[in-house]
């Protein structure tokens, strides 16, 4: 593209050149040759008034007097031929060869007064004046080349630029540049890859989030199944391989309802199917799946509080939310985790705590930021626990750093439908 815009502007720049420049060339030299033919007839004019003044003042017309009283006018390039009737022409200057521009004048003592100047003068000053065009053409055609170039490359390098956005963008490297060339319509394109690499941005730490959070949540579900069907794999008992078998189909309508659960939050957040439960079922079911775990680490995990609580929100939200608590208090935690149940005002609060050293004063509020961990772990269990909860009109709170207290707040009466279009009110918190 660049060469072809030199190119381009080359080619118009020669156009005007050619034309001007011819035209100008006629003209100079017709000016040239009018200005030594007018040159050379005023000359013999004003011989022949010469030579009219000296015969009426009786004097002698020779060479030498009308070369002295012309005082150089006729020069060697200059020849000029008096005829006086009866006598020898006079003859002043050199004749001169090949073409001559001459004018001859009649003057009024009836002599002729003829003066020659060769073409040759005309010719060198019709050169010299193509020269003068010649050097300023060329100067033009410099001119346009650098202004080409620039040009060129003031349009040529935004498109370069441009496409290279465009194959970073294909290339996975979604940031936009925010740059701009100060031409509209190639800012206008800008506008459009970066406006498209937030799109891409957005879409990729969407996916990346869906696969972190998957594997997170997918883990206890997973991992409670393994056990239970190493259970069974242990025991011979009917039974107990029963029994052991209904538990890991819970576990399996767990596993799905986490699946759905992940996909719908991913399409959009905010999309819950809030359902008024019993708090004693899930609590009941998450300190039996996780008892196995605690007892293995010589540690314990109880429920107390208020029974027969009913409550807002997804139960399978619900949960993954108390799992990931659990989960957490055993990683991180030590002692005996007590789940409490309570209500404060229209609100029923589930509180997860153990006996550990608890938040360190510098993590504080951050414990729920994503990549936010007080050790070894991927530091995002605590923050899709609390987006579990939002999305269920609750919501998830450190109520003490030390020992660690977590309360997870729902609702107890069901939340008011609102109009479609309309967004969700959430929870004053």
């Amino acid at each position: 593209m660049r060469r072809r815009l030199i190119q381009s502007t080359l080619a118009v720049v020669l156009v005007v050149i050619a034309v001007f420049g011819v035209s100008l060339v006629i003209v100079e030299t017709r000016t040239i040759s009018n200005s030594a033919q007018e040159r050379v007839d005023s000359e013999a004019l004003r011989l022949a008034s010469i030579v009219d003044g000296r015969i009426l003042d009786h004097e002698k017309v020779t060479a030498a007097a009308l070369k002295e009283q012309l005082k150089g006018q006729v020069t060697e390039d200059r020849y000029a031929v008096v005829t006086l009737p009866g006598k020898a022409p006079v003859e002043v200057g050199s004749r001169p060869d090949g073409e001559v521009i001459h004018a001859t004048a009649r003057g009024e003592e009836g002599e002729t007064v003829r003066v020659e100047e060769p073409r040759s003068t005309v010719t060198r000053e019709v050169g010299r004046t193509l020269l003068i065009i010649g050097l300023v053409a060329l100067l033009a055609i410099v001119a346009a080349v650098l202004l080409a170039v620039r040009q060129a490359n003031r349009l040529a390098s935004p498109l370069t630029d441009l496409a290279s956005t465009a194959e970073r963008l294909g290339s996975g490297d979604p940031r936009p540049r925010h740059k701009r060339y100060g031409v509209p319509e190639l800012d206008r394109v800008a506008d459009v890859l970066d406006s498209s690499a937030e799109r891409i941005a957005r879409m990729l730490t969407a996916e990346r989030r869906l696969a972190a959070d998957a594997s997170h949540q997918l883990r206890t579900p997973l991992t409670a199944l393994s056990m239970r069907l190493e259970e069974i794999t242990l025991t011979d008992d009917p039974d107990t391989v029963k029994e052991e078998a209904t538990i890991a189909l819970t576990q399996v309508e767990r596993l799905t309802d986490v699946v759905e659960r992940l996909l719908t939050n991913a399409r959009d957040p905010r999309t819950g199917s809030a359902v008024s439960f019993d708090l004693d079922e899930v609590i009941q079911q998450q300190v039996a799946e996780w008892r196995p775990a605690y007892r293995s680490e010589g540690r314990a995990i109880v429920s107390s509080g208020k029974r027969h609580l009913q409550a807002v929100g997804t139960p399978g939200a619900v949960a993954q939310v108390l799992a990931a608590l659990i989960e957490n208090s055993l990683m991180h935690g030590g002692g005996t985790v007590a789940l409490r149940t309570r209500v404060t005002g229209n609100q029923a609060v589930i509180e997860v705590t153990d006996e550990g050293p608890g938040v360190p004063s510098d993590l504080g509020a951050r414990i729920f930021e994503r990549t936010i961990s007080g050790r070894n772990s991927t530091g995002i269990g605590l923050a899709v626990a609390r987006d579990l909860a939002e999305a269920d009109g609750g919501r998830l709170e450190m109520l003490q750093a030390q020992p660690p207290v977590f309360g997870l707040f729902l609702s107890r009466t069901p939340l008011k439908k609102t109009p479609a279009g309309d967004e969700p009110r959430p929870t004053v918190r």
